[in-house]
């Protein structure tokens, strides 16, 4: 294994977690929120990252990297957040939209970190990062709407 295949694994396991997280949030944000709306929305969000997840290991595998097997300790702590947020504020759809917008420019500026690290990657690497990054901006545009329609 060389510096330059673990140092790549590296990357891709930093943003392994933080899809776990992300998948496991938008599952929280589903069962919390009033909206079916929103309901819908943060459960096909849920799938995506659990989708973006699965690239990210197999990536991984054909790099022969052990892919990490769970999310972050910042992530379990983030959701505690938003679950206590919801309990005590009077629109928690409202507050878990912003904590998802928020969350969504942190996943961008961990993609944007990777892509834009003086480390190249393998072009299919490279490639699917992008369209996941490219994902999750669209999808935060769509936040921000579905904000202002709340």
């Amino acid at each position: 294994m060389t510096v330059y295949t673990e140092e790549i694994g590296n990357h891709l396991n930093t943003l392994l977690e933080k899809n776990y997280d992300a998948e496991k949030g938008y599952k929280t944000a589903a069962e919390n929120a009033d909206s079916i709306i929103l309901t819908n929305f943060f459960d096909r969000k849920a799938k995506q990252r659990k989708r973006f997840a699965e690239q990210l290991k197999a990536e991984l595998k054909d790099l022969a990297q052990e892919p990490e097997t769970d999310g972050s300790v910042t992530g379990t702590l983030h959701r505690a957040w938003m679950n206590t947020k919801a309990m005590f504020t009077t629109n928690s759809d409202e507050a878990m939209l912003e904590e998802t917008i928020r969350g969504e420019k942190a996943s961008l500026e961990d993609y944007n970190e990777v892509l834009d690290a003086e480390l190249p990657l393998p072009e299919s690497i490279e490639k699917i990062l992008t369209n996941q990054k490219n994902t999750i901006n669209y999808d935060t545009l769509t936040i921000k709407k579905l904000e202002d329609i709340q």
